[in-house]
């Protein structure tokens, strides 16, 4: 009402305006009453079904994303904690203000289920308005929105539309200019009060659960973070022959430190650290060996993407050190000569070997050499495949060629001494045996003379062909007695180059 002095007439309808507001007072409507308590009713229960969905997204959290990947979840997760109790805070202060009302309100009634004044119009605005503490919800309200918003990426806060927000109206509502005027001021029923704040609730479980959800999608999205970043050089070999090309590839490789993905070698899952595994694997078995890895990515919508790599290839050899005497390369005529080749660096599947002046076959580091003329010289070649579809020479050894040694003519198991008569006269061939020499080479005796001196008698000569005695040579050994001499003389034998060699004679004594 104005101040200063007043007419009667003035006196009188101030009188009557507050006789009509006590009356517009006591007609508050039960039907409007109830509405409010419907509603506020109503958005409990939502705010109780938001709460729950929260609930469940912080338990699967920590069931799965928490548990798998730790060090990328946990700050994650840590933000969504933040953001809970951001909005717990202006949950609890809210709570206190509704404690003020029932306070205020006298309780709750059993009849209606209400406040017992959920009518009264004097109990919100004083404190709400009156007593500042309206205001001071305002305050809270827009500084929890901030809270919130602050916490998740500025990319992603357009998605935000949570009406968590506390604004004085641009222009006046019904004269009311003040947000905690509208809500909670002159004319406001107690109960009409408490269901506003129970929105006002509604609205930060809400906002509470938009934030928390924009959160823990950053789980998925970022499957891959690269922080982590390595300059690397990848040469196909670090053996190289002189005359090939050295070439390495030199780039740079980021990996995600924070997430353990699934890496493969040959279907084998490894161990991973720092994003990184680590491929080991024995070598107890020689040759050429072939492996490729593969790593499994989760995508953005769920599903798993593999990346492989290029076949990488290594080779296991026995340490081995090759020793060339120099003077002592030679190469046999009428035998398969061995050769056995090796290149560091190079499967010796890769190897291939020619010869000048003969033939020479076989693979795998193992050749066989033959050839045909003594007193030249023979070149083997080598030969390497150096890298896909290129062979190059490795190097060339020169080696002499020589006949295979005379054998040594033999008798009884003897080439010259004594013997027993009787030993003597068992035997009915004559041998041509190579002596320390390590290769498969056989002679045959083609021709020889037999002598047999008896003491005082005149010497006995007799000829044959072949290597075994005749029957005048078997008929003659026959008769010898002790101190006879027998001699095998004029021996010819071939071996396997087809040459003819003269052997020393034999000279045996007979006791």
């Amino acid at each position: 009402m104005a101040g200063g002095k007043e007419t009667t007439r003035q006196r009188m309808i101030n009188i009557m305006y507050l006789v009509l507001l006590a009356m517009l007072a006591l007609n508050v409507s039960d039907t409007i009453l109830n509405a409010f308590k419907n509603i506020n009713d109503s958005l409990n229960t939502s705010k109780t079904n938001v709460n729950n969905s929260v609930t469940q997204l912080f338990t699967s959290f920590e069931n799965t994303k928490l548990k798998e990947e730790p060090a990328r979840a946990k700050p994650i997760y840590d933000k969504a904690v933040q953001a809970r109790a951001v909005a717990d805070d202006l949950n609890s202060y809210i709570d206190k203000l509704k404690e003020h009302f029932v306070k205020e309100g006298q309780g709750y009634s059993e009849e209606s289920g209400d406040l017992v004044e959920r009518a009264n119009l004097d109990i919100s605005p004083g404190y709400m308005v009156n007593q500042g503490e309206g205001l001071k919800l305002k305050n809270k309200i827009n500084e929890t929105r901030e809270k919130l918003i602050s916490l998740v990426d500025p990319k992603d806060r357009q998605g935000l539309t949570f009406s968590l927000e506390a604004n004085d109206p641009k222009k006046a509502v019904e004269g009311k200019r003040k947000w905690e005027e509208i809500n909670f001021g002159e004319g406001t029923p107690l109960t009409a009060a408490m269901t506003v704040l129970t929105k006002i609730q509604t609205d930060t479980k809400n906002a509470e659960s938009d934030v928390v959800k924009k959160i823990f999608g950053k789980m998925d999205q970022a499957v891959v973070n690269l922080d982590q970043f390595s300059a690397v050089a990848v040469a196909p070999s670090s053996y190289v022959v002189a005359g090939q090309p050295y070439t390495a590839e030199v780039f740079l490789t980021a990996s995600d430190s924070k997430s353990n993905p699934d890496i493969a070698v040959n279907g084998a899952k490894l161990a991973t650290q720092n994003g990184r595994g680590k491929y080991t694997v024995g070598t107890s078995r020689e040759g050429v060996f072939t492996w490729v890895g593969s790593i499994r990515v989760k995508q953005n919508d769920g599903t798993i993407k593999e990346y492989k790599t290029a076949p990488q290839t290594y080779q296991v050899a026995r340490p081995s050190a090759v020793v060339s005497p120099d003077k002592m390369n030679v190469l046999y005529v009428g035998v398969p000569n061995p050769v056995s080749v090796s290149a560091p660096g190079i499967a010796r599947e890769k190897l291939h070997l020619s010869i000048s002046g003969g033939s020479i076959s076989g693979s795998a580091g193992k050749f066989v050499a033959t050839v045909s003329s003594p007193g030249t010289t023979a070149k083997i070649t080598v030969s390497g495949e150096t890298s896909p579809g290129k062979t190059q020479v490795l190097g060339v050894q020169e080696f002499r060629v020589k006949r295979i040694p005379d054998p040594k003519a033999q008798f009884a198991g003897k080439s010259s001494g004594t013997t027993a008569s009787g030993n003597i006269k068992a035997q009915d061939k004559v041998f041509a045996k190579l002596e320390n020499f390590d290769f498969d080479a056989k002679f045959n005796v083609t021709r020889f003379s037999l002598t047999i001196i008896k003491p005082r008698q005149d010497a006995i000569t007799i000829s044959g062909s072949g290597s075994e005695l005749s029957g005048p040579m078997r008929a003659a050994l026959a008769t010898i007695t002790p101190g006879s001499r027998v001699v095998f003389d004029n021996i010819i034998a071939v071996g396997p180059d087809g040459t003819q060699r003269g052997l020393d004679p034999i000279v045996l004594l007979a006791n």
